[in-house]
């Protein structure tokens, strides 16, 4: 039956409205799940796993987001577990009517606990808005490892974007203190305004890395012969733990994954990249 104005109406108005909770606990021998919660177009799987991490992929089924869409993912790592989270694919941010689409991720993380956010890129196409929240809290002598890398258009696709609107804001917690935060906003003239020298001279991939723990300052020799020319790495002691915070630029995914994936193989230790990476 043919639907009704009303009808046509609520569907083009329907949004992605979705969110899903993990928990993981120290088991005999191993992480293991404690609560799982989904709602909406937000899953999460977890492969088969003989050891740590606990391996978590988070999959949005409605294939991408718009504007007026909403998703939220929350994990947790309790006290000497060990978590790490990727995605099943790269979040495509879609051109939007109005309004932007919201994305909030709140990560936690026990005493002696170890947590890796390491999501696949996003990419986000011409006339798209995206606002992104990433707030961690790690307790004292707990690990943390946050990635988040950016296309901004795909180079091998023939893809462009010169307007758009894509703010990024993460605040990290270490021991009650705050250990991090940053606020990188950009639009609408995303081209324009990453062709300047002071912005990345043209290059439309990004990657931010932070590591936050005690040992962190030991990876900075490493992790700069890695990045090279593309980007930068520093160390700091703050907060009673250590802090290494990295950035990359290229000028296409293909070479930001170059510098990349070997720099969160050295900082995530024997977890390595997450599987799905290299699918």
């Amino acid at each position: 039956m043919p639907m009704t104005a009303s009808e046509s109406a609520a569907l083009s108005t329907q949004r992605v409205d979705a969110r899903a909770r993990l928990s993981a606990r120290q088991g005999p021998g191993r992480t293991r799940i404690e609560r799982l919660f989904q709602e909406g177009a937000a899953k999460i799987r977890m492969p088969r796993s003989q050891g740590d991490p606990l391996e978590a992929i988070l999959i949005n089924t409605a294939g991408g987001l718009t504007g007026g869409d909403r998703i939220a993912w929350e994990i947790e790592a309790q006290a000497h577990s060990a978590v790490a989270v990727t995605t099943q694919a790269c979040e495509k941010v879609y051109r939007t009517r109005s309004g932007a689409a919201r994305v909030d991720v709140r990560l936690a993380a026990g005493a002696g606990a170890s947590i890796a956010w390491l999501p696949q890129e996003t990419i986000v196409y011409d006339s798209s808005s995206l606002e992104r929240r990433l707030e961690a809290d790690l307790a004292a002598g707990s690990r943390g490892l946050i990635v988040e890398a950016v296309l901004f258009g795909r180079l091998a696709m023939g893809e462009t974007v010169t307007t758009a609107h894509f703010h990024d804001r993460w605040r990290i917690r270490h021991g009650g203190r705050l250990v991090h935060a940053e606020d990188f906003r950009i639009g609408p003239d995303i081209a324009a305004t990453l062709a300047r020298p002071a912005a990345t001279g043209g290059a439309t991939a990004l990657a931010t890395v932070l590591l936050v723990a005690q040992d962190a300052e030991t990876f900075l020799p490493e992790a700069r012969r890695i990045i090279g020319d593309a980007g930068g790495a520093s160390a700091w002691a703050v907060g009673g733990t250590g802090k290494l915070l990295a950035r990359i630029v290229a000028g296409d995914g293909y070479a930001l994954r170059k510098r990349l994936a070997p720099l969160v193989g050295l900082l995530n230790g024997q977890a390595g990249l997450p599987k799905v990476w290299s699918l």
